[in-house]
């Protein structure tokens, strides 16, 4: 990445595509060690097209618009395979649940677009996008070991350990 204009951090040339790194390593352990079902499937297929469209983007630099329908294409994707927010609590205020119906498919892929869009504008800085999403997967993963939900902790293991092996090339020199 060429510093052109004062949005840039960094003084000289950087390398592009780290995301590339931790994707593949993410990709190739979920593949060897988890049980890849129809959610996952999805899932992982979301992630690839992100992939892709992010690959492009460092090479080409894509029009907002035209990364903005192709992330909506991805989350649409992942809620064809199954993987919706069916319900919503705050067990704060109440137990309850309030059943999302309809309204699971929309705003699931809001939320898609939502959480791709925040950890991309937080790749500015360097480590600031692997940190936040470190810890986010190291969340994720001590949660999945309490519900003993053993597949869930083997994806969110394998990304925060592609996290923590790129982390070492994302800090500012």
């Amino acid at each position: 990445d060429v510093p052109k204009d004062e949005r840039r951090m960094h003084k000289v040339p950087i390398p592009r595509l780290g995301g590339l790194a931790i994707a593949i390593a993410f990709l190739l352990t979920v593949l060897l060690f988890a049980k890849v079902d129809e959610q996952m499937r999805g899932i992982l297929l979301g992630a690839v097209v992100i992939l892709v469209l992010g690959v492009l983007d460092d090479c080409l630099t894509l029009r907002a618009w035209f990364k903005f329908l192709v992330q909506i294409f991805a989350a649409y994707l992942v809620t064809s395979h199954g993987c919706t927010i069916r319900y919503f609590s705050n067990p704060i205020v109440t137990s309850s649940y309030l059943d999302l119906g309809k309204w699971s498919v929309p705003i699931t892929i809001v939320w898609i677009v939502a959480i791709t869009n925040a950890v991309n504008f937080i790749d500015g800085l360097d480590g600031l996008a692997v940190g936040v999403s470190a810890i986010s997967a190291a969340t994720l993963l001590v949660i999945a070991l309490l519900v003993a939900e053993s597949n869930i902790a083997i994806v969110v293991a394998a990304l925060l350990g592609a996290c923590l092996g790129f982390m070492h090339y994302n800090f500012n020199p």
